[in-house]
């Protein structure tokens, strides 16, 4: 088997197809729409599209050898073995107490999560070799189903002695540990995905049987059992099932499965049931769990109309932003319960921030922006996405980050996979679906929020517009727009200022930028400057008869700018951070060998200088960042314990690249005084 998945990815990675032109999905509510990802061809050679590459050529093919190597693929053997033998006491091997086995109840979402980002690579890279693997795959999946639809392996091994995570009885403890909805939604997700890559409806109908199962058996009528998931997800899942579908039970279960939070015995602020989800204002408890709630809570308002829903997101989202939001755009402080802390509450050395987290917080404020048109969120979006996604998988997408510190004494170390490898997997389905963040259509107006070279093949009013972009983005902030085909003639084309482009690194007031540039862009058609341009919520909107040919040439200059934050986040007084574009940067101690980095004094006006840097990292990964360099002081104590001042530089390179060179020190927050330099280590 290995060796066929290795021959597939071979073959994926020479096969490509040009985007087709994809008409509007059916409406998911949202006044703005998301031009889906098969629609965006990201170029090859551009910095998302060799994490693309990456994510095709080696994470998912490591996911699907993993899931073999750890037993996932026999977890769904055994179940089916039970459900032929019933009775059959273990005869077959002396493990089928599923209670022993080193596994976790989620572990058959790792099968799933893998199986949903090979299908959106099928969607761009067809393989007919990939999908008949993944076929051989639900083939297993499929005979562990159990005759009314119910899927749990940790249950179905062994009835009468279930993972003891999963009580006596279905249901029982979903709303603590056993994920039996968690594996619902993950499941659901890789369905439509896989449904939509081939048109096979093998995977759709294991999963609808399913959601079937859950809408019988899970609800507030007499005979049901009254529960919401322990581990949110299958609210966003049964949404999109229910577009896929027309379905409207899907979207029915997924509001009672938020409606409901709060209401039943559990009351605990971890996972989000500590009072209804409409009098939630501040985010707490695990963060993954509270991204993916938060975001099927805008999937169902955008469906239903529930202001309640909006009125809790738009406070919620005001709570994180301003309090809780990392530089990195990372969230969850707290190791314990990998939760939000409090206001404020943002340590660097034992911040959690886990990658599936700032994955959730992507999808939450895409969501936002599709509700509100605000390019807040995608600023938002931007900054999570270029520190705290990317940093979780490295440049070669072979070795992981399950948590992501702001600073390190070396004992930190991206890892080739974990027993709970809910990160890795996430990472799988995640990168191959990023096209799909680049471009929005609403009405007339073509919004374009992210920069990177691609071509996009784009309905407006039932019309096909091609759009080449071209850029060197992030490294540089040069973005070509060229209208390569027009069958809309006039449209509005909303190209995003970015907040950091603008004096506002975040939409509040938790970090500011220590200098006074207020305008650092310049715009121009076919290059000659824009009359009549208006901005409006973030975006400067050009209105025109677009012809072919036409371009449209944003220029965002890319200072090095140092960054404070609010004096109420204790660990970061006295320090700055340093950012330029959308990249967040750290000093790591493999570049900086003649001094500790954490006796390094950043000047109150540092002058930098931006140079080319190749990292050779480890496991013969090798890859170019812009680096930053700057003339500081080092203080430290001589023999005789006094004070020494010595002139030294620091290099400083973009987040997502450190630890590539093996557990190190490493540190994002550079104090500017001895004060803020003592006080922290």
């Amino acid at each position: 088997m290995k060796q066929i998945l290795l021959l597939t990815m071979a073959t994926i990675a020479i096969v490509s197809t040009q985007a087709k032109n994809i008409t509007t999905p059916k409406a998911n509510g949202y006044p703005i729409t998301q031009v889906p990802f098969t629609a965006v061809k990201v170029n090859a050679q551009t910095f998302w599209g060799q994490r693309i590459k990456a994510a095709r050529e080696v994470t998912i093919p490591l996911a699907f050898e993993k899931c073999e190597a750890t037993h996932r693929y026999d977890n769904f053997k055994m179940a089916a073995y039970t459900l032929q033998h019933p009775g059959h006491n273990g005869l077959q091997t002396p493990q089928w107490d599923v209670s022993k086995l080193k596994c976790l109840p989620f572990d058959d979402t790792d099968v799933y999560k893998t199986i949903e980002g090979a299908s959106y690579i099928l969607q761009t890279y067809p393989d007919n070799r990939l999908k008949q693997y993944i076929d051989s795959i639900l083939d297993i999946v499929a005979a562990a189903q159990e005759p009314d639809g119910y899927l749990y392996t940790s249950r179905t091994v062994n009835p009468a002695h279930p993972h003891q995570w999963s009580g006596a009885k279905r249901w029982v403890e979903e709303e603590a540990l056993s994920h039996e909805l968690y594996n619902l939604g993950h499941m659901v997700d890789a369905a439509c995905a896989h449904y939509q890559a081939t048109g096979s409806n093998k995977f759709l109908n294991i999963a609808r049987r399913y959601a079937d199962c859950v809408i019988r058996e899970v609800g507030p009528r007499p005979g049901q059992v009254c529960v919401t998931p322990g581990h949110q997800i299958a609210e966003m899942a049964l949404t999109r099932l229910y577009l896929l579908t027309g379905d409207k039970r899907y979207l029915d279960e997924a509001k009672f499965l938020l409606d409901y939070r709060g209401k039943t015995s559990t009351h605990t602020i971890y996972s989000q049931s500590h009072k209804p989800v409409i009098e939630q204002t501040e985010a707490w408890g695990h963060a993954v769990r509270a991204g993916y709630m938060y975001a099927g809570m805008a999937d169902v308002a955008a469906l239903t109309g529930d202001t309640a829903y909006i009125n809790a997101l738009n406070a919620i989202c005001n709570n994180i932003v301003s309090r809780k939001y990392y530089i990195t755009g990372g969230v969850g402080a707290r190791h314990e319960g990998e939760a939000f802390g409090a206001d404020y509450e943002l340590p660097n050395l034992t911040a959690y921030n886990e990658t599936c987290a700032a994955i959730a917080m992507v999808y939450l404020f895409h969501r936002m922006f599709l509700m509100q048109g605000d390019a807040k969120y995608i600023d938002c979006m931007e900054r999570t996405l270029y520190n705290g996604v990317i940093s979780g998988m490295s440049v070669d997408g072979g070795r992981f980050f399950y948590p992501n510190p702001l600073s390190s004494d070396g004992n930190t170390e991206r890892q080739p996979w974990f027993g709970c490898a809910c990160c890795p997997s996430n990472i799988c389905r995640f990168i191959p679906s990023f096209p799909g963040y680049v471009y929005a259509v609403k009405d007339r107006t073509l919004y374009v929020n992210l920069f990177t070279g691609n071509t996009a093949h784009v309905e407006i009013g039932g019309k096909t517009v091609v759009l080449e972009q071209q850029t060197d983005y992030p490294w540089n902030g040069d973005i070509n727009l060229r209208i390569q085909k027009n069958q809309a003639k006039a449209f509005a084309m909303a190209i995003r200022i970015p907040g950091w482009a603008v004096n506002t690194p975040v939409p509040s007031d938790l970090y500011r930028y220590t200098d006074c540039q207020t305008r650092n862009y310049q715009i121009t058609v076919n290059g000659k400057p824009v009359d009549g341009v208006k901005t409006d919520k973030g975006y400067l909107i050009i209105n025109r008869v677009w012809k072919k040919g036409d371009v449209v040439s944003l220029h965002l200059d890319m200072p090095v700018r140092t960054v404070v934050a609010n004096p109420q986040v204790t660990d970061d007084r006295g320090r700055v951070a340093v950012e330029r574009g959308p990249l967040v940067y750290c000093a790591e101690a493999a570049d900086n060998t003649s001094h500790s980095i954490f006796r390094f004094l950043m000047p109150t006006n540092p002058q930098f200088n931006v140079v080319d840097r190749t990292i050779n990292g480890q496991h013969q990964v090798s890859f170019g960042v812009k680096a930053i360099e700057v003339d500081g002081q080092t203080v430290d104590t001589d023999a005789d314990g006094r004070v020494k001042v010595s002139d030294t530089r620091l290099t400083l390179i973009p987040y997502y690249a450190w630890n590539h060179r093996g557990a190190d020190d490493m540190e994002v927050w550079l104090p500017q005084s001895i004060e803020a330099l003592g006080n922290y280590r």
